[in-house]
């Protein structure tokens, strides 16, 4: 069965910290390009950064840009959204997916063929 699952969200203060990881499993990541995505209660789902497969190339929203990196590690089969610097705004839940290439665009939700279900995140003091 091939899954995505996302794990490292929880409560942290604003100014603090987390890593998000996306693990699959039931494939290999080695040849998809991952996107990070997130959902804000009574908003839409908004993209985050996006991955391509073999780590060269990274995007981020506007929002996001130089408080949070995209990485992956393929020998792993895990993808990591490091967050720093986390705003109230953040809080949301955040959820990985993969795109059968080796470029995607968070912009192009479209481009995914498999999505996690998600792990939440809540900044709050």
């Amino acid at each position: 069965q091939l899954q995505l699952v996302e794990s490292g969200g929880g409560l942290v203060q604003p100014g603090g910290s987390l890593r998000l990881s996306c693990t699959a499993s039931g494939f290999t990541l080695d040849y998809y390009a991952i996107g990070w995505f997130r959902q804000a209660p009574g908003k839409e789902r908004e993209g985050v950064s996006s991955i391509s497969s073999s780590g060269g190339s990274t995007n981020y929203a506007d929002s996001v840009k130089g408080r949070f990196t995209i990485s992956r590690d393929n020998a792993k089969n895990t993808v990591y959204l490091q967050m720093n610097s986390l705003k109230p705004e953040d809080t949301a839940i955040y959820y990985c997916a993969a795109a059968r290439r080796k470029y995607s665009d968070y912009r192009r939700p479209y481009e995914y063929n498999y999505w996690g279900q998600g792990t939440q995140v809540t900044v709050s003091s």
